[in-house]
């Protein structure tokens, strides 16, 4: 019978710990700053207002929105120009679904952290 886990290290408080993103051929593309630009697009209507509230440039929002877009079978930002408020942006319902898909994701991997954890205790 193997050993318990937590005979193995020194006194201490020990957690197991890490982070969560979606890859496509070996690249990240979908995690908590993607998801974070997302919400923000979603609240504000802006880009740009997204991005500055993140601390992010409007340069790189705009290749995480592309890189997002791209993976989707329809886009996941969508914006307009012009008109009486000069244009804004929004996200999809397909957005919507996987910042949802994320949340439950994020859940359950914080659930198993948890519970890896404990055998640390």
């Amino acid at each position: 019978m193997e050993e318990p886990i937590r005979n193995l290290l020194k006194e201490g408080t020990f957690d197991v710990n890490g982070s969560l993103w979606l890859e496509s051929g070996g690249k990240r593309f979908f995690g908590p700053g993607p998801v974070e630009l997302l919400e923000r697009i979603a609240e504000t209507g802006s880009i740009k207002q997204a991005a500055k509230a993140m601390g992010m440039s409007y340069k790189k929002a705009w290749d995480l929105i592309n890189n997002l877009n791209s993976m989707g079978v329809r886009p996941f930002v969508v914006t307009s120009t012009g008109g009486e408020k000069g244009g804004g942006s929004s996200i999809s319902e397909e957005a919507r679904q996987m910042i949802a898909y994320h949340r439950q994701l994020r859940e359950r991997f914080r659930q198993f952290l948890e519970q890896e954890s404990s055998h640390l205790k």
